[in-house]
């Protein structure tokens, strides 16, 4: 590591832990409320607020990338509306199913949840990996956005507090539920540490994308052979599983997606940023080499 590395790592260890200790802090809070007070979740008014907040989130930071390119206003409001319009008519569809109750065993002969998981991924994957547009996009937004964005992952330690009150069989809300605490908690110090720009906290950072990814392939492969349907394997003691209802749907059927999709994108703009910083060292190497006489 380098001075300049150096001088900037040793003040980000003091926020980094402080950011994880509030964040700690928050976490057994709401895991707390959660458990004592049932009927919080059940109302759907948290899942609504933290929605808001990720998609406004989402939206002002798309914005915001979209002004350090060199696109003209007119290709930055049509990329802006390109990705907005659908990513808010996707939630809305998938609030309204969940509301209506289309996710609930039985109501259809299709599988309309593992549907509404795998299907965004298969199309929206192929999509954002290969966009000359997005590649711009991302080339252009700090890669501290999209990893402290998922934050929100510490909101699946409702899985442990429904465990915790028998509503939750632990075979799925532990590694569930540990799996998305523990994506969320690091997300922010993970965030600060890649401010540092050094190669180490970059490996940092992908090791973090691999794990929140890892995590819902537990957690989907998990819920899909435990679950009531044509994919059950596994018929748990104990409480069954119970998330195909409003408002604890809206998880697998479309923060799951999403998140999926925003690890994705980290992942490509973190690989196109080793790109260009490899390619320019060799280049800087030579332009600061002294010229023999």
């Amino acid at each position: 590591m380098n001075s300049d590395a150096a001088s900037v790592a040793a003040p980000a260890q003091p926020a980094i832990r402080l950011g994880l200790m509030w964040t700690v802090l928050f976490t057994i809070l709401r895991t707390w409320l959660i458990y004592s007070l049932p009927a919080l979740p059940q109302s759907g008014f948290p899942a609504l607020g933290v929605r808001l907040l990720a998609h406004g989130l989402i939206a002002l930071g798309l914005w915001l990338g979209l002004e350090n390119t060199a696109l003209t206003p007119e290709q930055r409001r049509a990329t802006w509306l390109v990705v907005m319009v659908p990513f808010t008519l996707w939630a809305a569809l998938a609030w309204t199913a969940a509301i209506n109750g289309a996710f609930r065993t039985g109501a259809s002969s299709l599988p309309l949840l593992p549907a509404a998981i795998l299907l965004p991924v298969i199309v929206g994957t192929p999509v954002l990996m290969l966009s000359k547009r997005v590649g711009q996009l991302l080339d252009a937004m700090p890669t501290t956005w999209l990893i402290a964005l998922q934050v929100y992952r510490i909101f699946g330690s409702q899985w442990l507090a429904y465990w915790l009150r028998g509503v939750l069989p632990g075979v799925w809300a532990l590694p569930a539920g540990a799996g998305d605490v523990l994506t969320g908690l690091f997300a922010v110090p993970v965030a600060i540490a890649l401010a540092a720009g050094t190669a180490e906290e970059r490996k940092g950072a992908i090791f973090w994308n691999i794990f929140g990814l890892a995590d819902f392939a537990v957690a989907i492969a998990l819920g899909m052979a435990m679950s009531p349907g044509p994919f059950q394997l596994i018929v748990p003691d104990g409480p069954s599983m119970a998330i195909d209802t409003f408002p604890n749907v809206l998880t697998p059927a479309f923060v799951v997606p999403s998140s999926i999709l925003l690890h994705a994108l980290s992942l490509r703009q973190l690989r196109r940023r080793s790109r260009v910083e490899t390619y320019e060292s060799p280049r800087c190497l030579r332009t600061a080499a002294p010229r023999r006489s």
